[in-house]
């Protein structure tokens, strides 16, 4: 009698897949302190990150009705609510302790080193805006998997690199910034863009890849090409088609 082969398993359990995010966390703290001083760019390790972070986004939408933190209610787990008010820039960290489960519970996950803000030292203790990397594209949807759903602070207006972080300012208070998909938009001479004046930096999309772009780039083929932020606060709703976009 022939024996039937087992077949191989197609994919990870949750369990599993937390496991690896948590083993990464673990490297990310060992490597980081070493990649902070140094002067090269660094756009690998930062986009290997940023898919980890796609990889928690939907780990955590698996969960809560196949919604990010952001989609989903306040009473079911996430912050969507709070969104139905404009400016909430001041809470934009929100969203990463609500999936510090999946980002192994490691605040080094959100934090570039090349940033020169440092990561906190859990989720809980005195976390807030000033140790996070990464803004959140809160208009992002998985029925658009190109849309921008985060990226690297150091974002701006207009085609002239600002000195400092652009829409991410210095005090922590966060940004809530509505950016027409017409541009222009630029990468700030801070982070991936040190010693680029062009500027550069990394996006996340919807389907959780990481992607390095120069400023010309970004405004010519990921902004232009963005779908529309559609659930705007009322009376907040931009005059011209945007993306809403939540800084740190």
């Amino acid at each position: 009698m022939k024996q039937k082969m087992r077949r191989g398993r197609e994919a990870f359990t949750r369990i599993e897949l937390i496991v690896v995010i948590a083993i990464i966390a673990v490297l990310v703290s060992m490597i980081l302190p070493a990649l902070r001083p140094a002067k090269q760019d660094h756009h690998i390790f930062c986009i290997s990150v940023l898919g980890e972070i796609g990889t928690a986004y939907r780990l955590w939408a698996g969960d809560n009705g196949d919604l990010m933190p952001f989609q989903q209610t306040v009473a079911k787990g996430g912050w969507g609510d709070f969104l139905t008010n404009p400016n909430q820039g001041a809470i934009c960290w929100t969203n990463y302790v609500i999936m510090q489960n999946e980002l192994g519970q490691s605040p080094r996950m959100v934090i570039c080193p090349q940033d020169e803000r440092l990561p906190a030292q859990s989720f809980t203790n005195k976390f807030d805006n000033t140790h996070v990397s990464y803004f959140v594209g809160v208009g992002a949807s998985d029925i658009y998997p190109q849309s921008i759903l985060g990226g690297d602070r150091n974002l701006g207006p207009g085609t002239k690199p600002d000195r400092e972080y652009g829409f991410s300012p210095k005090s922590g208070k966060g940004n809530d910034v509505a950016i027409p998909i017409s541009g222009p938009v630029s990468w700030s001479l801070k982070m991936h863009s040190a010693g680029n004046g062009a500027g550069a930096g990394n996006i996340l999309l919807a389907d959780g890849s990481g992607q390095q772009t120069s400023t010309s780039r970004l405004d010519q083929d990921w902004l232009r090409n963005a779908a529309p932020t559609t659930n705007w606060p009322a009376g907040h709703v931009p005059a011209t088609p945007s993306i809403r976009l939540v800084f740190p």
